[in-house]
């Protein structure tokens, strides 16, 4: 399974070297890896079908148990498959769709990229690393959506898809940690048998919470929806493949992963329920009002992303059984839906449905797919859509609770999505063709027939059933913690009730559709109330965000290294300050003082005067002269204290710090007054304030208990160890020598800016600037 991961990163990085090879009629070549991996993950159907589970672990942080355990059963299969399966078709749609691109390889190696990412993360078994092919997703997702970065709209799209995805991984990261800490694993197969642990831990709600936002931000939930419209500046190919089968379906998979894990308690169903039903009823009624046939797929797309949050949260088997049904319609008919919205657009160059009509006599391969998803869209038998409504519906009338509500809410929900599909998969192909339209030419092969793939099997699969039926739906149920081997598909079930709900779906919303046309009236109407949409209130507090931002750097960045250092003091002032003063260990022993001895006065005298004559002199010269005076006397004062060796140091630190002040100095233009009268008091009792603070605290370590089992360490080992007698250099360049050279590595990249600058040399057009 690693290898099949790599795959996709190696060619990615692949194209990097030989990508000029890619851009012509050998784009299509690039196909064949996902198809590949296609091929490669359906030969595990029998094994999964028959419950078998297969797992791997690659040891990664073995301390700190992470590693990379993949695990591939029901759920994960079904993934692997979309992801390899509609890939297959997406690569190679991309050769026609984007042909002559001249950054055709670099779109492949986006599209590896985020297939790998995808299959690590459907196939992770561990919670960090499923966290790590997590953010991949987001950042590669993040480089297709902003593909056309000649353009604003579509920048801008890509950050707002990074900035809520990348918001939801934070507490992806947070509620795996959270997790860890409560069961002692980030594995999710060992996590499987601490379910009743997690549930009585004090902080499971906290750690479902993190799991929701991940989940909910991922796949587009009220109210992190608005990125997924946005996220239609992509090229068609992005839309198809990130926002129909992969990644808007991530935090689905997350939620059904962490089902048999966190689910089964109220606080994740009801939560489910009710996030999901509003999810799937608001973005269905804001899809009447688009004209924008993408804008129309990307509503009912988080539509459906709702209804499959709402299935998870009722948690029965008929929901799982439903949910796992309805993942492989939409993903089949919605793919289907992009890929024909895709070619209308590159071969009419709009996207505009109240100027699209009369297409199919132009390209009728396309019409027939767009007519055979939009039929598998409405549930209309002998779709496979008929066979996830059904089975929607079979759900929504066991609800425990509000089932009144819960039916009514999903039928509305279906009757609005039947009218959206219909709009994107037959509307462009009915009626009379336009003049401006006339001489618009029929795609070729590449590109209508991926499309007419996918809605071939949306009704070769209600036909039959059964091909899906044990070796795809029945092992994710099984996945989820569910036993569905006593139900079998079927498109007939019998007059009952759901028959009753599914004709009165089908009827309204093919009445809906003959009456309500979409419009640019209605669009507008929809665009008053934007102001309280989540967009808008998003984007409202980003900029009082900046506002604040700029007002906080204009304070506190201002340019002004003194200022700087005031704050840095000012607030280690305060905080060290509240702790001491708070809890005050100052213990003066006058006993254990010794003698003040007449040349220790001396040397301090010496020291007080070098002090004042630094902060009063006007002359940088003999200020730096004086502080080298004060570097002598406390180099004195060591020696009087038996500490030769750290008075050399001391020494030699003082004599190199003058030499540099002075070569320095000697390039600064002459002595600027910049700060006046009371901002030199300021600093001064800002200084005398440290200083202060500086001296308790070193009296208050002083009358603490001396633990020397440290100091004993070093002495023991520095010669053992390290072979050198002088415990303090054998600290500073063996057990301590990364910190070391580190450091040194700091000033010497310090150095060479302080250089560099020092050879600056302006020109008078720079210096305005």
């Amino acid at each position: 399974m690693l290898t099949a991961i790599l795959l996709g990163f190696l060619f990615a990085i692949f194209l990097v070297f030989a990508g000029k090879f890619f851009r012509g009629k050998l784009a299509v070549l690039s196909a064949l890896i996902p198809g590949g991996l296609f091929a490669y993950f359906a030969s595990f159907i029998p094994q999964i079908s028959s419950g078998e589970i297969i797992s791997k672990t690659y040891q990664w942080v073995p301390a700190f148990g992470v590693d990379l355990s993949f695990k591939l059963d029901g759920l994960s299969l079904l993934f692997s498959l979309m992801i390899t399966g509609i890939g297959f078709l997406v690569f190679a749609y991309t050769a026609s769709y984007l042909r002559g691109h001249k950054y055709l390889d670099r779109f492949y190696g986006y599209l590896s990229l985020f297939m790998a990412a995808m299959l690590g993360l459907v196939l992770s078994d561990n919670l960090i690393s499923l966290f790590v092919f997590w953010e991949l997703t987001s950042i590669s997702s993040f480089f297709l959506i902003g593909f056309n970065n000649t353009n604003p709209a579509s920048r801008k799209s890509a950050l707002t898809a990074l900035g809520i995805t990348g918001f939801g991984g934070f507490f992806l990261l947070a509620g795996a940690l959270l997790l860890g800490s409560i069961t002692g694993t980030y594995s999710i197969s060992e996590m499987l048998s601490m379910k009743e642990a997690i549930a009585g831990s004090e902080y499971y709600i906290l750690a479902v919470i993190f799991i929701f936002v991940a989940a909910f931000t991922k796949s587009a939930q009220f109210p992190f929806h608005f990125w997924l419209p946005g996220a239609m500046k992509a090229p068609t190919p992005v839309s198809t493949y990130l926002h129909s089968a992969t990644m808007v379906k991530a935090g689905i998979y997350l939620l059904m992963r962490f089902t048999p894990v966190l689910g089964d308690q109220e606080f994740w169903n009801t939560t489910l329920i009710i996030v999901g039903g509003i999810t799937m009823v608001y973005s269905a009624v804001h899809a009447l009002f688009r004209t924008d046939l993408k804008g129309v797929l990307a509503y009912s797309t988080i539509s459906a992303l709702g209804i499959l949050v709402f299935l998870i949260g009722l948690g029965t088997k008929y929901a799982f059984l439903a949910a796992s049904v309805f993942i492989i319609v939409h993903a089949l008919y919605k793919a289907t839906l992009f890929l024909v919205t895709g070619i209308i657009d590159h071969q009419t160059g709009t996207r505009d449905v109240t100027k699209l009509a009369g297409l199919r006599k132009i390209m009728m391969p396309v019409a027939i797919a767009g007519i055979l998803a939009a039929i598998s869209s409405a549930g209309i038998p002998p779709s496979i859509g008929f066979l996830g409504k059904e089975l929607t519906y079979e759900a929504s009338t066991h609800a425990e609770t509000f089932t009144i509500i819960i039916v009514i809410a999903i039928v509305l929900t279906k009757i609005l999505l039947l009218w959206a599909g219909f709009v994107a998969g037959i509307k462009p192909f009915v009626g009379k063709l336009p003049e401006a339209h006339k001489d618009v030419k029929a795609p070729d092969f590449l590109m209508w027939g991926p499309a007419i793939i996918l809605a071939v099997l949306g009704i070769l699969f209600g036909i039959f059933p059964m091909l899906i039926e044990s070796s795809l739906v029945k092992p994710v149920v099984s996945a989820l913690g569910a036993d569905a081997s006593e139900y079998h598909l079927a498109l007939w079930h019998g007059f009952n009730t759901v028959l009753l709900l599914s004709g009165i779906t089908i009827a309204v919303g093919i009445l809906l559709y003959f009456f309500l046309k979409p419009s640019a009236k209605l669009e507008n109407r929809i665009g008053k109330l934007e102001f309280i949409s989540p967009k808008s209130i998003l984007e409202k507090g980003t900029h009082y965000f900046g506002l604040f931002s700029a007002f906080w750097t204009n304070v506190f960045q201002n340019g002004y290294l003194r200022n700087y250092v005031t704050t840095i003091v000012l607030f280690l002032v305060a905080l060290v300050g509240y702790v001491m003063f708070g809890n005050p260990r100052v213990i003066i022993d006058h006993n254990q003082l010794s003698e003040v001895t007449s040349y220790e006065v001396v040397v301090v005298l010496i020291l007080v005067a070098g002090v004042l004559y630094t902060v009063f002199t006007k002359s940088r010269l003999a200020a730096v002269a004086a502080m080298g005076v004060v570097g002598l006397a406390i180099c004195l004062i060591f020696v009087f204290y038996s500490a030769p060796d750290l008075a050399m140091t001391q020494f030699s630190i003082d004599t190199l710090t003058v030499i540099l002040f002075v070569l320095v100095l000697y390039r600064l233009p002459k002595y600027l007054t910049l700060s006046d009268y009371k901002m030199r008091i300021r600093d001064g009792i800002l200084s005398l304030a440290l200083g202060t603070v500086i001296c308790l605290l070193a009296l208050q370590v002083l009358a603490e208990p001396t633990n020397t089992e440290l100091g004993d360490f070093y002495a023991k080992n520095a010669y053992v160890l390290a072979k050198g007698k002088n415990v303090v250099n054998v600290i500073l360049v063996d057990f301590r020598g990364t910190d070391t050279f580190m450091e040194i590595s700091v000033l010497a990249i310090a150095a060479i800016g302080v250089f560099g600058l020092l050879k600056l040399r302006l020109k008078s057009t720079d210096r305005s600037q």
